[in-house]
């Protein structure tokens, strides 16, 4: 979604638009057909990618992975071994172009007897890389200690991203570069080029990965993973997902239901048709808002510690006051209200960027005009992760877009996000220029997977704070009626984003529950907030 949904962004990627242009054996084959038959008005074509991922199953479970040692420059240390699994680009021609995708594992950590299989994560985004869930175990993160005794922990990139046929829209410098105009516009004018440089972009994302992307859409993404999981040598499918891995999680339940054994989801993504994905973005801003507010308020009441202002409204002044000293001379030269917004939004979307951000803030109330541009400012030296901020952005936009049929009256966006600014000013406008782009998409767009419960279906964990900006509550208990027979673990007054990597032993105990024996409480359980952080 607009503030990408994943649990580890670079931090210049929110408003970047604002001025970018945001089976072999019988067993295999019988178990990929128990997904249910397609809805009668697309069954022609899903029919024939259903048939296309079978085959490409079988060819995985044949193929296997040859796991190798990382290449030196993923950052990925031993013993964490790195290999590729093909898949087709269009499963609705499996015989066709086939694009490669990067993954990597490490091995259980108890003994052979305690070993349950492969966990497979996604952080979100759409464009986050799960290469680095295995460093988990390497860097023994003690939340998941006991998870990876039973299981190897697998990483992959999905299609599109980081080194699985990566797609681009831009010039990775041009994307970087500083300062933006400003998100929110004065006039007509400042709209009119926003909508240029949206067009501009999404002719860029045609010119540069044209053939891309009609297949860079969720489903195909759930397709990828059941491969994964065949080549992996797994009968049934172990899943972590959090923010848009969630929706990438439902759509996989819904397509393969008879291949998950277990399936924790933390940040929901609403998964109604009608939320995918224009309503969801919307529902975003609000969100935002709240929790933007949430910050203010915690500001406030550590006003020993940043001299910010006592109340809510003295933090939103001196904010207003920053927003309007940076778009009259840019910081630096490069740091105007956009990239302001990127750096801020952290503080919304997680707990753990409440006190960095509150202190680089507090230092340039004092004077201390440098540690905001260092922690704001584009680094045009760092082309490699320039690149990567580039291509998570384009894939982001590519997925959603492809996903789902966006307006293409401009009177509509105008409206709705006119109407939504007045009261949750804080991120609106940056949203809607991101998503821009698909009211002029220039490849096909799907009509969203109808998410529910089909037969072989198992109960799935839902995890979800009351407060999180950039996945609502809502969708949790959207996704928690959909899924019949799942169990949703609320964590009441907090809301950073991915609440199952936080110290909650309310939460940890319950996840390792599921995912060690398969237990689940016979009720839905409401949980006391993590620890609020401290300056």
């Amino acid at each position: 979604m607009g503030a990408h949904l994943r649990d580890n962004r670079p931090k210049s990627r929110l408003v970047a638009l604002s001025s970018a242009g945001a089976l072999v054996t019988a067993t295999l084959i019988a178990g990929a057909m128990s997904a249910p038959a397609a809805s009668a008005d697309s069954r022609h074509g899903r029919d024939r990618e259903a048939v296309g991922a079978e085959i490409a199953a079988a060819r995985a479970a044949k193929a296997g992975i040859d796991w190798r040692d990382c290449p030196a420059d993923w950052g990925l240390e031993k013993p964490i071994q790195c290999g590729w699994v093909s898949v087709p680009l269009d499963y609705s021609k499996p015989d066709g172009k086939q694009i490669e995708l990067a993954v990597d594992r490490i091995g259980n950590t108890g003994t052979p007897k305690e070993r349950q299989g492969a966990l497979l994560y996604n952080p979100g985004g759409p464009g986050g890389s799960g290469l680095r869930f295995p460093r988990r175990v390497t860097t023994k993160s003690a939340v998941w200690a006991n998870v990876a005794k039973a299981y190897d922990f697998v990483g992959f990139d999905p299609r599109g991203v980081g080194h699985s046929a990566p797609i681009s829209c831009i010039d990775p410098q041009e994307f970087v570069k500083a300062p933006k105009a400003d998100p929110v516009p004065d006039t007509e004018a400042d709209k009119t080029a926003q909508r240029k440089l949206a067009r501009e972009y999404a002719e860029g994302c045609a010119e540069r990965s044209g053939t891309m992307l009609p297949h860079m859409t969720t489903p195909n993404t759930a397709r990828d993973l059941d491969v994964i999981r065949a080549a992996l040598g797994e009968r049934k499918l172990n899943y972590l997902g959090v923010s848009y891995g969630t929706y990438l999680g439902a759509v996989y339940g819904t397509l393969f239901p008879g291949h998950l054994r277990r399936m924790v989801v933390d940040s929901v993504v609403n998964p109604s048709k009608r939320n995918i994905w224009y309503q969801a973005n919307l529902d975003q801003d609000v969100a935002f808002e709240s929790r933007w507010k949430d910050w203010q308020d915690w500001v406030a009441a550590n006003d020993a510690a940043f001299h910010l202002g006592t109340t809510r409204a003295a933090v939103q002044a001196k904010w207003l006051e920053l927003r309007a000293t940076a778009k009259k001379h840019p910081l630096g030269g490069v740091v105007g209200p956009a990239e302001l917004i990127s750096f801020f939004q952290s503080a919304p979307y997680y707990d753990s960027s409440w006190v960095p951000v509150a202190s680089v803030f507090s230092k340039y109330v004092a004077g201390d005009t440098q540690a905001l541009i260092d922690a704001a400012a584009p680094d045009m030296a760092d082309k490699a992760g320039n690149a990567g901020a580039e291509n998570s952005n384009a894939v982001y936009t590519a997925v959603e877009c492809a996903d789902a049929k966006w307006p293409t009256s401009w009177s509509r966006w105008d409206r709705d996000n006119t109407r939504l600014h007045r009261d949750h000013p804080f991120m609106t406008w940056a949203n809607a220029w991101m998503n821009l782009p698909c009211a002029t998409w220039p490849a096909k767009q799907q009509t969203p997977v109808e998410v529910g419960t089909h037969r072989g279906l198992p109960q799935v964990l839902i995890v979800q704070s009351t407060r999180d900006a950039a996945t609502p509550y809502a969708g949790a208990v959207e996704l928690h009626k959909r899924f019949k027979g799942s169990r949703l673990i609320t964590e009441r007054d907090a809301g950073s984003h991915g609440v199952t990597g936080l110290v909650n032993p309310c939460i940890n105990d319950r996840v390792d529950a599921y995912l060690l024996g398969g237990k689940l409480d016979s009720a839905d359980v409401t949980c006391a907030p993590h620890a609020t952080p401290k300056p």
